[in-house]
């Protein structure tokens, strides 16, 4: 793992007046660098711990750069609530390796210049990543990360983060998803051979790697795909919806955010376009159910998602949303809040091993998040981090929006494996 000199400027040493007097005093006699004890440069901490960036002796220090201001406003705070959820509860029961909890929390409004400036400014503090939103924020930052070797979990599911040993993508990639969405169609909606179904995504790595997807599988089925390219700018479906009808699809996909979502449901529902959509889980929010679109998006859409809804009756989810709703009455419950948990007890996870084989260096960190081989925290299907070419997980849920339930939607069925993905996976 490269050791770069940048990682090390500016560190800030937390120790305790007393305790740092006394070593102070110790290193002194045995001619020891002081740098050693405090835990904010390589070396050894008072209690044998190895330690480096972001961690003292009595802190450690985790990053999340997300978007608080911008297009992913409410995922980003519903996010970083649920992580500092996460915090309080792991520092009330003693914290990580004898050390309590910090998340430093920078927003970047989903810009890439933002978020490039705002990583220079905390990556020289924190140990590890549990929060990076944003595709092309994540794609500019692809280097630093892996030069400094922090381990970031991006809100991001490209197959194009795979491979790399710093860089986690969680659950199942965009790709995969939508194997999985052609293969739900063709189950359950009558879709066969010779049919068009339509692909309505955004440009960029999102869009790119689910379209490579949703055609691999519409091949294997006989099924033929019109791709439909957006802009994340694009709000209006219109002429969008009007091109799908005049190719006939029987069936839609759209990999894209809530608002492409609701507008191709809406338009497509009352210009007699009554197909099944199934939407990328980043197409989804509970907001929707309280739009005009509501009734269309009830009747037409499912969600494919690696995560379960967040109404899901897993004992794990339901203590989540309960502790959640208690901590932030004022806030809703959606799939940030699970995701943003979800990604931090694993992180915490990697930390108390790290711990326990005795360092909690960047290099420490990582290799005991690659050892993790059965990843449960009871939020969703375990996780396989050990291969950093494939994806963490195949499973996929199928979601159902329903406004009366918590997050918006529901679980239409659980966790399973499309046929095939294996055979795509190995032909990648």
């Amino acid at each position: 793992m490269n050791t770069t000199p940048h990682r090390h400027r500016n560190r800030r040493r937390t120790t305790g007046s007393v305790l740092a007097g006394a070593l102070a005093l110790l290193l002194a006699v045995s001619g020891c660098s002081s740098k050693a004890e405090g835990g904010d440069e390589n070396g050894d901490a008072a209690d044998g711990v190895r330690t480096g960036p972001g961690v003292s002796a009595e802190t450690i220090k985790l990053g999340a750069l997300t978007d608080l201001t911008g297009p992913y406003a409410t995922l980003g705070k519903s996010i970083v609530q649920a992580q500092q959820m996460w915090a309080d509860e792991t520092n009330a029961k003693g914290g990580i390796c004898d050390r309590k909890v910090e998340i430093v929390v920078k927003d970047h409004g989903y810009d890439v210049q933002k978020a490039v400036t705002a990583y220079a400014d905390i990556s020289p503090d924190v140990v590890a990543l549990p929060q990076v939103i944003g595709s092309p924020v994540v794609a500019a930052l692809l280097d630093d990360i892996e030069r400094d070797g922090v381990l970031t979990f991006p809100q991001a599911w490209a197959a194009s983060l795979l491979g790399k040993d710093a860089i986690q993508v969680l659950g199942t990639t965009y790709d995969v998803d939508m194997i999985a969405a052609v293969d739900f169609l063709t189950r359950t909606k009558g879709l066969e051979k010779g049919d068009t179904i339509g692909h309505v995504y955004f440009e960029g790595d999102y869009g790119a790697n689910a379209l490579e997807g949703s055609t691999w599988a519409a091949e294997k089925a006989g099924l033929k795909v019109v791709g439909q390219k957006i802009k994340a700018t694009d709000t209006d479906l219109s002429a969008q919806v009007s091109a799908l009808r005049k190719e006939g699809v029987k069936a839609v996909l759209i990999s894209a955010g809530p608002a492409q979502t609701a507008s191709l449901v809406g338009v497509a529902a009352s210009r007699g376009l009554r197909v099944p959509v199934v939407s990328s889980a980043p197409g989804f929010a509970p907001q929707l159910m309280k739009t005009p679109a509501a009734p269309a998006l009830a009747a037409m859409l499912n969600v494919v998602s690696a995560a379960p809804a967040v109404s899901s009756d897993l004992p794990g989810v339901k203590a989540m949303v309960a502790a959640y709703r208690k901590k932030y009455p004022d806030s809703p419950v959606d799939s940030g809040v699970l995701s943003g948990y979800n990604a931090a007890q694993l992180m915490g996870a990697d930390l108390k091993k790290a711990c326990e084989a005795g360092g909690l260096t960047r290099e420490d960190v990582v290799k005991a998040h690659r050892s993790q081989k059965n990843a449960d925290t009871g939020l969703g299907t375990a996780q396989d981090f050990s291969d950093v070419d494939r994806p963490a997980s195949v499973e996929t849920y199928v979601l159902k929006p329903d406004a009366k339930a918590v997050g918006g939607v529901v679980n239409a069925e659980e966790a399973r494996t499309a046929p095939g993905v294996e055979e795509y996976l190995s032909s990648r």
